[in-house]
């Protein structure tokens, strides 16, 4: 069984508790944690104003916003969330944007493991051994993508019993890294930020829904900033950060 004690140490805070009303207030899926924090340092360098980031599953974060938390932008990991937000009028209207794209991929914990092809041949089963599938929970849209993909590839049924859930998709990575569990399911760009994991396999394409990732203004936010840090991370210069840890981004 995975420790309950790693558990509770990888989980993010949902709410930016050290922020102060001059801060800028991110609310972010958690894929984005580096590249993010690298254009989070880098605004606050330019302009002296300090952003904060929230980081967590996007559900999370949407039901946060839903419930009055001070977030001024919100970058989802896929549309779903983000129009639960816009039809309950919590975006500011003319803000939403598909900001970038990525990759779902198969990775096993350690360096050099021989990659694998994912198709219906695969006995993803058989890798597993006694240990079981590491992903982000159904209601995750990195949990959402991994199911779908597997349910086409026609793999879920052979895994479905042995899938160790979490809250998001950074905590399924680090199960992997830390050698809780031997494989798991995460975006390509979490694989590329961990040293101990390796890529067996990439999702193809039609496996799964486009992973798009749309960003917007809330509705409550009234941070004179705002639209300026929106804007910033369409950028060329937010681009090369974007593409430096692997994303696509959208035209």
């Amino acid at each position: 069984m995975l420790r309950r004690s790693l558990l509770a140490a990888l989980i993010l805070t949902a709410l930016p508790l050290s922020a102060r009303a001059q801060d800028l207030v991110v609310f972010a899926a958690a894929s984005l944690t580096d590249a993010l924090t690298a254009l989070g340092t880098d605004w606050t360098a330019r302009t002296g104003t300090n952003v904060v980031f929230s980081f967590a599953g996007s559900p999370a974060l949407a039901r946060q916003i839903e419930q009055g938390a001070p977030a001024d932008l919100f970058l989802s990991a896929s549309p779903e969330w983000m129009d639960v937000l816009d039809s309950g009028g919590h975006l500011r209207d003319g803000t939403r944007r598909d900001l970038l794209g990525n990759a779902l991929v198969l990775i096993a914990q350690g360096r050099g493991v021989a990659p694998v092809t994912l198709d219906a041949g695969l006995d993803l089963r058989g890798l597993l051994g006694e240990g079981r599938l590491s992903m982000a929970a159904p209601s995750v849209p990195a949990g959402s993508y991994g199911q779908v993909a597997l349910a086409n590839l026609g793999l879920w049924d052979s895994v479905a019993d042995r899938i160790a859930t979490s809250e998001n998709v950074r905590v399924a990575l680090n199960y992997v890294a830390l050698g809780e569990a031997p494989l798991g399911i995460v975006y390509a760009t979490d694989a590329a930020v961990q040293d101990n994991v390796t890529v067996l396999a990439t999702f193809p394409e039609g496996s799964h829904p486009p992973i798009t990732y749309p960003a917007a203004i809330t509705a409550e936010s009234t941070h004179p900033q705002a639209q300026a840090f929106l804007e910033h991370l369409s950028s060329d210069a937010a681009r090369a950060v974007w593409e430096r840890f692997g994303f696509v981004v959208l035209p």
